[in-house]
């Protein structure tokens, strides 16, 4: 009896219809005439998926009693011993109650499938163990029912059900998912749009993966090479010069012509590790593959076109983009080139694109580094060992006396050119190997004692002896010189990587990146300059170090940085092959000094623009908004003192009652702008301590009616770390905002409840609501409804809010309330 097979419906959120799904799957199957039978599928009393259960059987559950309750788990028995072709079992990831002979109903399901029965279940993205971290990130709820992505990943058919966020919330207002009582707390809190989006993000992406990795195990069983076009993969290949922009952009137009296509950029390295390539220029092709939703690539392989078909095949990619060649004619004699040999062994599964490019046919004109020169004790140290090293050498042979024998001797004697080759480099390992020639010539060829050789072996020994040492000395001198320009581009390469990726993140400001150079050239000191209106005058605009020149002109290196800018270094004489990186560093200094004066006259403008937009509101608020409650209680004060007139005591107390109340207005306007003008300097400092909700909202609703707001504040709330008297402030205008928008008769809701480590309150009305557009827009000062009749507010109330919401380190965001109107939500930190 072979293992049963799993089948998955994977749901990207409760309330998508997973069970739904697997109930309609089961009929279908019902239909065919196969033996299907419930193992065990909660209904949740939804009122669709009970009528889906009609017509099939059931079987009964096994009743638990746990801590004084009675509980219903699948009998796994029953299940075993009816042994049906398919089992329906839902919940894949929940936990059995203590009792059970599993812990996990995923374990139940192993049992079912080792004794041959097919199983079809359901599970949420929420619940893969390995994702518990980031649904937790997202929805700041922890799920504590999970299941082993293993277990998932082996099941033989996954499904996805999937569902937009906004159709979700629908289904969920309309009551088909929750009841009546649990709408709202779950449209507030998990059921978010932005949740929903998150963790259906995941789910699309979990699937894509599996699809993926399904495809590779086929092909890898079948053993299958050619390419399968299941979707566009373009791979670019780019070599560090500056058309690989040309090409990767290329490519990025050619992948939106599809659906779902993907763009790989490579780079194919030697396997000697050394590289005339740009870092600078590859760390930027890298960012814009990336900004561009791609992918780059690094690869190590001597022959080009073959590493490129090989990774190209291996990504199952479409089709390879390639630039023209930039070789000049006469260098094609070496060969067809990169471009012309991936066309003709790229076969028929892959498009080969040959790209034209400003660059092409101009020449390689790749860099050739130099290294440093070496150092003065190397090439005193190579001197001596290729001078003195032969003179030892025939004083201790000639005193050891005959029987070492000419060709060993010739052999001793080409150790030492190695190394004073290998210490100072090829002038003095050719000195040596004509010293050696000389002293082989008169102690050790025959005649001795003479610079005449008898022997012509000799004669042929020792010219063979100079031809070997000259040669082995170049080469050893090359290796050296190769070793050392290879760490001197690594240095290079690294230093402006890392000045690249500062540019690219925007994280380098002016003093650090001066602090850079002073410690990369191992400088005193570095300072910017610029010219000012006086031709021989400078300013300096940023420095670091100890000693700071008066001008560029006194400082050991000075080079210039953009018109009318240099930087300046003392410390020490730097050679000219370092003024190439310091060039680099130069340029960026003056584009972050820029950059800074940018954002500097930008924050200015910003300021002036706001300061001129509140005054002007200012006086629009002055000259009507606080004249109105001031013209009413001027009337009503004038009424009262009038002669003329004689008024009933009802009367007097309604004009008594309009001054009380156009006084308050007042006092509120006031206040408001007072305390918009304190969040505008700064001067707002919360005294943050731990504060139940339920002792400062109530005071909040002061304001208004009585019969005008529903307060659930729950007593299980976790105290929040706030300022009591901002918060109340806040809440107030908050909350008067809701019952000025609310139609009559309707009710503002105020509700408490806790999200993680946040605790939140909820301001829900039923009013007109604000289109999505203007949600940001009314967090401003002097901003008010369109529909809002003058006098009734300098529209300050929202931004003061969120201003004292936002100092003592909570947030204040609008959201639609459903069925309509607008929900401020109110978020602050829980105390610990």
């Amino acid at each position: 009896m072979g293992r049963g097979k799993l089948r998955i419906y994977l749901g990207s959120a409760p309330g998508v219809g997973k069970t739904y799904a697997m109930l309609s799957e089961a009929h279908r199957r019902l239909e065919r005439g196969t033996d299907v039978v419930v193992g065990f599928v909660e209904s949740h009393r939804r009122p669709r998926t009970e009528v889906m259960l009609h017509g099939l059987e059931q079987i009964p559950r096994r009743e638990i009693e746990y801590r004084g309750s009675v509980f219903t788990e699948m009998d796994v028995d029953a299940v075993l011993a009816r042994h049906p072709k398919i089992a329906l079992v839902d919940e894949l990831a929940h936990t059995n109650v203590p009792g059970c002979r599993n812990e996990k109903r995923w374990q139940d399901v192993e049992e079912l499938l080792a004794a041959g029965i097919d199983v079809v279940s359901t599970v949420n993205i929420q619940h893969l163990e390995s994702l518990g971290d980031v649904v937790e990130n997202i929805t700041g709820v922890r799920q504590r029912e999970t299941v082993p992505d293993e277990i998932v990943r082996k099941a033989d058919q996954i499904e996805l059900v999937d569902m937009s966020p906004q159709a979700l919330r629908r289904r969920m207002a309309h009551g088909n998912v929750y009841g009546p009582d649990r709408i709202d707390a779950a449209l507030s809190n998990y059921f978010r749009p932005g949740n929903l989006t998150a963790l259906r993000e995941l789910a699309l992406l979990w699937v894509a993966d599996r699809v993926d990795e399904y495809l590779r195990e086929y092909r890898s069983e079948h053993h299958i090479r050619a390419t399968w076009q299941a979707r566009e993969r373009i791979v670019v290949g780019v070599t560090g010069g500056p058309e690989g922009r040309t090409l990767i952009r290329r490519a990025a137009r050619l992948a939106t012509k599809g659906s779902g296509g993907e763009i790989l950029a490579v780079y194919i390295s030697r396997s000697d590790g050394l590289s005339t390539a740009s870092p600078k220029e590859l760390a930027v092709q890298r960012s814009l593959v990336e900004d561009l939703g791609g992918t780059f690539h690094q690869v190590v392989g001597d022959d080009v076109p073959e590493a490129l078909l090989e990774f190209a095949r291996g990504a199952n990619a479409t089709q390879i983009v390639l630039g023209s060649s930039r070789r000049k004619a006469w260098q094609y004699v070496f060969g067809p080139g990169v471009g012309a040999t991936v066309a003709r062994d790229s076969g028929p599964d892959l498009d080969v694109h040959i790209v034209t490019h400003e660059e092409a046919a101009k020449g390689r004109g790749l860099p050739v580094a130099r290294g440093a020169r070496l150092g003065r004790g190397r090439i005193l140290a190579g001197w001596l060992a290729g001078l003195a090293g032969p003179g030892l050498l025939a004083l201790l042979l000639t005193t050891a006396g005959e029987g070492f024998g000419f060709a060993n001797t010739v052999l001793v004697f080409l150790t030492m050119t190695v190394v004073a080759a290998m210490l100072g480099g090829m002038l003095p390992a050719l000195g040596s190997a004509a010293w050696g020639s000389l002293l082989l010539n008169y102690y050790f060829a025959e005649p001795t004692g003479t610079l005449t050789i008898a022997d012509p072996e000799n004669i042929v020994a020792i010219a063979v002896f100079f031809a070997v040492a000259a040669s082995v000395a170049s080469v050893v001198h090359l290796a050296a010189r190769r070793t050392q320009q290879a760490a001197r581009l690594r240095a290079e390469a690294e230093t402006l990587s890392f000045l690249a990726g500062s540019v690219l993140r925007g994280d380098t400001s002016l003093e650090s990146l001066l602090e850079q150079v002073r410690v990369t050239f191992a400088m005193d000191s570095v300072a910017l300059y610029e010219r000012t209106a006086d031709p021989e005058g400078w300013t300096c605009a940023a420095v670091v170090g100890s000693a700071q020149p008066a001008c560029p002109e006194d400082a050991d290196v000075d080079l210039p940085a953009g018109e009318g800018r240099a930087l300046a270094l003392t410390g020490r004489k730097l050679p000219a092959s370092d003024r190439r990186v310091l060039g680099a560093f130069a340029a960026q200094a003056a584009v972050v000094l820029d950059r800074r004066r940018l954002e500097e006259e930008a924050g200015e403008a910003r300021k002036l623009a706001e300061g001129n937009r509140i005054r002007t509101a200012l006086l629009a608020a002055v000259s009507h908004d606080l004249r109105t409650p001031l013209a009413a209680i001027k009337a009503a004060v004038t009424s009262l003192r009038s002669d003329d007139v004689e008024w009933s005591p009802a009367d007097e107390a309604e004009l008594l009652e309009s001054i009380d109340f156009s006084a308050d207005r007042l006092d509120a306007l006031v206040g408001n702008l007072l305390d918009m003008s304190r969040l505008q300097t700064g001067t707002v400092t919360p005294l943050l301590r731990p504060v139940g909700l339920d002792e400062v909202v109530p005071r909040a609703l002061a304001g208004v009616p009585e019969d005008s707001v529903v307060l659930d504040i729950p007593e299980s709330l976790p105290l929040v770390v706030t300022d009591p008297g901002l918060l109340e402030r806040s809440v107030a205008n908050v909350v008067e905002n809701a019952v000025k928008y609310s139609p009559p008769g309707e009710r503002v809701m105020v509700r408490g409840s806790a999200l993680g480590d946040r605790v939140e309150l909820r301001v829900l009305d039923q009013g007109p609501g604000v289109p999505e557009a203007d949600k940001e827009r009314i967090f401003e000062p002097f901003q008010r409804s369109g529909d809002v009749p003058r006098g009734a507010g300098v529209g300050l109330g929202l931004a003061v809010a969120r201003g004292f919401a936002e100092a003592m380190g909570g947030t204040l965001v609008a959201e639609d309330t459903p069925g309509g109107g607008l929900t401020m939500v109110l978020t602050m930190d829980a105390a610990a």
